[in-house]
């Protein structure tokens, strides 16, 4: 399945520099890592929160609430919070580009999600389980801003 942006978007794909959102889902004591399915553009089979880019209008708040109801099936009613934490730049010379990432811890009041065909598998894990999987690049610093 290729992205296909809609009028108001912008297509990042070939973009020298492209803003992200990636969110840390946290229910209890655990976060929620997602592998990313084999048909994504960047970074397939990495583990990963959820993340898309920040390709319209919309507020930060508004595109995180999209994205979980997208990816995971959650509703608006589910969320308990989100806090954005401290933007930072990811380069990576493999796709030639720099991240604009955008780190977002949401709180929620659920475990039961249902993926879409962007990712593959998930798991809720503590913060010590997650540095085992195999994260997708910039992702350590992502739970290290919004945990430590």
């Amino acid at each position: 399945m290729k992205f296909k942006p809609k009028p108001e978007q912008v297509d990042f794909t070939y973009a020298r520099w492209a803003p992200v959102v990636n969110c840390v889902l946290k229910y209890q004591n655990k976060i929620l890592l997602v592998r990313r399915s084999s048909s994504v553009n960047f970074y397939p089979g990495y583990w990963n929160g959820i993340s898309g880019f920040l390709d319209d209008q919309r507020s930060l708040e508004e595109k995180v609430q999209d994205e979980l109801r997208e990816e995971l099936g959650l509703q608006k009613s589910k969320i308990k919070s989100i806090r954005l934490g401290e933007i930072f730049h990811q380069e990576e010379p493999k796709y030639k580009k720099t991240w604009i990432v955008h780190p977002v811890l949401v709180e929620i009041s659920t475990d039961t999600v249902r993926l879409d065909w962007e990712a593959e598998e998930y798991k809720w894990v503590t913060l010590r389980e997650a540095k085992k999987f195999k994260l997708l690049p910039g992702f350590e610093e992502v739970l290290r801003n919004l945990f430590y």
